[in-house]
């Protein structure tokens, strides 16, 4: 367990490792770590793709050319298996979100206590006392996180229905679908609107759910082994390789399966 100058019960170390660093009161708080942490690997990515498209060969590709390219064909077969419409837009934007995705995940392989405890001796360095010092450092962890990236894909799925089928085409979809008689309407608007906000829902809550589960379980390996945490945390770790890329490419295929939705024209 992380030092904290006192004695931790296992119920007060897991809650210190659930608390976010933020600031703010009310609506208005803002969870420093979860906005460091994520717009720092989404920077990251965008480095480390361009220089490889900088200094791409179109002899014999190093290592991480040939990484790089195996990620962006893959994200490229996906979308045009899965999307029907015309958009330049759609294959940027699944690979931004798979590999931004992905790097925020793979931040749940690192030993619960070691960033953490980094943030402490920085905030005790500071005057501050380290058990009031908090670092959640896996950002789709945080419901916050999740619900901002889905309510981005949940835009654009208005934004591209409205664009392609017309405002009044958009709203005939919620209100004469699917019994197309005026007696049906309001049944119709109940039950396609209520379809309409689940998918952000869900595709936050899914991504959020199993990140969080997973960290839950690396805390207490280290809440209840404490020191002796290595082994048992690479097993899970080892389970959990599965897990980070599946939510990576799940989220992203639904959002190229949603907004392939919103450009079908009926």
């Amino acid at each position: 367990m992380a030092g904290t100058g006192e004695e931790q019960t296992v119920s007060g170390y897991i809650q210190h490792h659930l608390t976010n660093a933020a600031v703010g009161e009310g609506f208005w708080t803002f969870h420093v770590d979860t906005l460091a942490w994520s717009v720092g690997l989404g920077l990251l990515f965008l480095l480390l793709f361009r220089s490889v498209a900088k200094s791409a060969t179109s002899g014999v590709p190093g290592k991480w050319q040939a990484c790089v390219e195996l990620v962006v064909e893959f994200v490229d077969s996906t979308v045009k298996s899965t999307f029907h419409g015309k958009s330049a837009v759609i294959a940027p934007l699944s690979l931004t979100i798979f590999v931004w995705v992905l790097l925020m995940n793979l931040m749940d392989l690192i030993p619960v206590d070691f960033l953490p405890w980094i943030a402490q001796q920085i905030g005790a360095m500071m005057g501050h006392d380290p058990h009031h010092v908090y670092m959640k450092v896996v950002p789709t962890t945080d419901v916050n996180m999740t619900f901002a990236l889905s309510i981005g894909v949940f835009l654009l799925m208005i934004f591209y229905s409205i664009k392609i089928k017309g405002f009044g085409g958009f709203m005939k979809e919620l209100y004469a679908h699917p019994f197309n008689t005026p007696w049906l309407y309001w049944f119709n608007f109940i039950l396609e609107f209520v379809s309409l906000i689940a998918k952000p829902l869900s595709l936050s809550l899914r991504l959020f759910g199993n990140l969080y589960a997973g960290e839950l379980i690396f805390i207490l390996i280290a809440a209840t082994i404490g020191l002796w945490q290595a082994p048992i945390h690479f097993i899970w770790a080892a389970f959990h390789l599965l897990v980070i890329p599946l939510q990576a490419f799940i989220f992203m295929m639904l959002t190229i399966v949603y907004l392939s939705m919103a450009h079908e024209d009926h």
